[in-house]
């Protein structure tokens, strides 16, 4: 087996995770809008994406397995990383360091998006919450004055009964 399998199916990934990134651009604008009908179809769609994305992950991983095997290796200890740097070279190191590369600043671009994307949704959260808080009262501030009637220590304690009459 060949390194062109592995790379084709990082190529993959690549296309996938690019994808993923305009969705996740997508949503960051739902969110600034705050249309919850169109996050939920959104989120949908995310889904399909990260499913697809494990899918051609699993292959690849099948992939590098299986060229570990063929190539006489312990596929527990192979990764792209050891297959570029200790058993390619030319042209199939060349581009399997440059998919390996591209799909490293996709994942970074994506975690930038949905960190962006998880403060936009806390913030919405937060500002929510403070909504609910401003027109449900606390049971505390609905009692104007004391809260516990004070004795008064000016007038004679008497008894309900009087004893003298």
């Amino acid at each position: 087996m060949s390194v062109q399998t592995i790379i084709d199916h990082l190529r993959k990934l690549i296309e996938l995770h690019d994808s993923l990134v305009h969705v996740s651009k997508q949503k960051t604008e739902i969110l600034k809008e705050g249309n919850m009908d169109h996050l939920q179809e959104l989120l949908k769609n995310e889904q399909k994406h990260v499913q697809a994305i494990n899918q051609i992950e699993q292959k690849r991983l099948e992939a590098v397995h299986q060229w570990a095997e063929t190539n006489q290796l312990d596929p527990t200890t192979i990764t792209v990383s050891t297959i570029i740097e200790e058993h390619t070279s030319g042209a199939d190191q060349k581009d399997l360091e440059e998919v390996t590369l591209t799909l490293a600043e996709q994942l970074m671009e994506l975690r930038r998006q949905e960190d962006l994307n998880k403060q936009l949704t806390q913030q919405s959260l937060q500002f929510v919450q403070l909504s609910l808080d401003m027109m449900q009262p606390s049971i505390k501030n609905m009692n104007y004055g004391k809260t516990k009637k004070q004795p008064d220590t000016s007038a004679p304690k008497r008894s309900v009964f009087d004893s003298k009459a």
